[in-house]
């Protein structure tokens, strides 16, 4: 990136940057490429697909491994349109920063918006499964219970600072990757014991019980696994509190995405190995979908396995509520500094946006223990994250293009960095919401609709006094 195109960009949206901007609206440098990583894997969650794992073989025939090599590459053209948006409006914010400097205000504001139902709601399911998970283990207290206490303890650790929950984020992501290399260690060892239970090429290219190879199937099974990746983004809204420039939090998006590919890929072909029914089972028998993994760990591998699993999926779920959590407060805090919500939003104590981040905690718990307290309550919750995370995602390819092509002008476009990659990622993320249920479709209609009448709201009542700022 020219030195020329990033004080360009100062030139024009200065005011964006921190308009009004005193002490209390900024916010510290105190993390590093390590702790951008962790924050980004943390909300992940390394053994991510256990839960969808099931879901995944059957609608693809059981090539579930090759499922995450296509998602992998599909979602690095978000995370490249990420990597270039980030280097030229190193501010938090994220997409909401992106779609405003590349599309307009207005955009902004939009993209911002969606994203809301991405990053303030996502902890609350992370939260969900967390009490779930506990009240497996400990069935004597309620899952509301657990998942009211997780909330607590993760915002009192995101008040406390961002640097002292990266370092206690770390320790519970180490805890993660140390169970996933057990599980790994296992399945090798079963599998070079007994065999394995499914053709070794299976999970790439199909089990064979649903027919022949099917591309459409994989593509199918895609736009759910996409979901597994949500999350990784939030590492752009900490641009504003990295030691060393923005150049190293387009790594972190790289790297983390990257990583989490591998380990994806890695844990399902195993898992599909071990795996004693087949995706013609699965798909006829819906309900053993959901644990699928943990009874292929049972058969195979044994209970201590299956329970020490769920026990890292308890922790690991509570704190990656706290990275979206923390993710969730500095989009809040960006868009009441730019007078977008409540001003009183961008407050800052100590360099923390702890006001940000108490409205996240309460929306979060609320919407959480809610859900806890229905049987029905997280399919509520998952059906309406999504296709607010994938529009803010839409909306970012766009903003690529918009600020590349359209307010830099040509000699400044690399065809295939600014054009061919959004473009590409755009319709990608499009045709991930057209697969989508559609419940989430409304929802996410009817929550775009609210934010269009805000957004005119606001219009009116500034194009007297800062017809600019709309």
């Amino acid at each position: 990136m020219s030195q020329n195109g990033h004080d360009g960009h100062k030139g024009q949206t200065g005011a964006t940057a921190a308009p009004g901007a005193g002490a209390e609206q900024q916010l510290r440098r105190s993390l590093g490429f390590r702790d951008l990583v962790v924050y980004g894997l943390l909300f992940i969650a390394p053994m991510a697909p256990v839960g969808v794992f099931g879901t995944l073989d059957a609608k693809s025939h059981g090539a579930v491994a090759l499922v995450y090599i296509v998602a992998t590459v599909a979602m690095a053209f978000t995370a490249f349109s990420y990597a270039q948006m980030v280097r030229v409006v190193p501010q938090a914010g994220s997409v909401f920063a992106y779609a405003r400097a590349g599309l307009g205000n207005g955009a902004g504001f939009i993209a911002g918006w969606m994203a809301m139902l991405d990053y303030v709601l996502i902890p609350a399911v992370a939260y969900l499964f967390s009490g779930i998970a506990m009240e497996a283990l400990v069935p004597e207290v309620s899952r509301w219970v657990w998942t009211a206490i997780a909330v607590v303890v993760t915002t009192l650790l995101n008040l406390w600072g961002v640097r002292t929950a990266a370092r206690v984020g770390f320790l519970v992501l180490a805890m993660e990757i140390v169970v996933l290399i057990v599980f790994v260690v296992a399945a090798i060892v079963v599998l070079a014991r007994d065999g394995a239970a499914r053709d070794w090429l299976s999970p790439l290219s199909g089990d064979g019980t649903q027919g022949a190879f099917a591309l459409s199937a994989v593509v199918g099974a895609v736009s759910v696994a996409v979901l597994s990746y949500l999350g990784f983004d939030a590492i752009a809204t900490f641009a504003e509190e990295v030691t060393g420039g923005s150049a190293k939090v387009a790594r972190a998006l790289l790297f983390c995405l990257a990583l989490a590919g591998v380990l994806f890929v890695a844990q399902t072909y195993l898992v599909a190995l071990l795996e004693p029914v087949s995706s013609a089972q699965l798909a006829a028998e819906p309900e053993r979908q959901g644990s699928a993994f943990y009874d292929a760990v049972d058969t195979s591998v044994g209970t201590w396995l299956h329970d020490l699993v769920a026990v890292s999926k308890a922790i690991g779920a509570a704190f990656a509520a706290l990275a979206g959590q923390a993710a969730a407060g500095r989009l809040l805090f960006a868009m009441g500094r730019d007078r977008r919500l409540p001003k009183v939003l961008s407050r800052t104590d100590a360099g923390v946006p702890r006001v940000a981040l108490l409205v996240s905690a309460v929306i979060t718990m609320a919407a959480a223990v809610w859900a806890a307290r229905r049987d029905d309550g997280l399919d509520h919750l998952v059906s309406v994250v999504d296709v607010g995370a994938l529009t803010a995602f839409t909306l970012l390819h766009a903003s690529v293009v918009g600020w590349f092509a359209v307010r830099r002008g040509a000699g400044a476009v690399s065809w295939w960095r600014h054009l061919l990659v959004p473009v590409l990622g755009a319709a990608i993320t499009i045709a991930v919401i057209v697969e989508a249920s559609g419940a989430a479709q409304v929802v996410g209609a009817i929550w775009l609709a609210v934010g269009l009448v805000v957004l005119a709201v606001q219009w009116r009542g500034r194009r007297e006094t800062d017809p600019a700022g709309v």
